[in-house]
């Protein structure tokens, strides 16, 4: 299946996800702040949350099983790495106040000069980090 097809498979579905969860449980999509919610103890919205991140596990798991090239690993990484990116994403995404997902596809839907700002932040400093990482990996830097 062509690259395009596949991006615009994959928007579509975020669009259908997100708008569903917006009218059905009055709530914005980001993956954080579902996530994080559903990790705090003591919250009565957990039931949803760790029905929507089962749901991607599951969603996930599916495609694999069908189409395990969708999952290729083409730029190996080290343990290390990937759990310093993991890591960095968990932190972006607390300073701002959400993620990529909560700020790129709900808040500009929704106009929002402060997700515009933070998903623009977010596209220029993955920007920067590609150059600087593909930088150390050559032993550029």
């Amino acid at each position: 299946m062509h690259d395009f097809v596949l991006a615009t498979l994959g928007g579509a579905i975020m669009g259908v996800a997100s708008a569903t969860l917006l009218v059905m449980n009055g709530r914005i999509l980001g993956i954080s702040g579902v996530l994080g919610g559903a990790l705090k103890v003591r919250t009565s919205e957990a039931h949803w949350r760790w029905a929507f991140v089962a749901g991607m596990l599951i969603a996930g798991a599916a495609v694999a099983a069908v189409w395990p090239e969708a999952f290729a690993n083409t730029q190996p990484r080290t343990l290390g790495i990937s759990l310093m990116a993991g890591v960095l994403v968990g932190v972006g995404t607390q300073l701002g106040s959400g993620c990529t997902s909560g700020h790129g596809i709900c808040g500009i839907g929704r106009l929002s000069k402060r997700s515009m700002v933070a998903t623009g932040v977010f596209m220029a400093a993955g920007a920067v980090t590609v150059v600087v990482a593909r930088g150390l990996m050559a032993g550029g830097l």
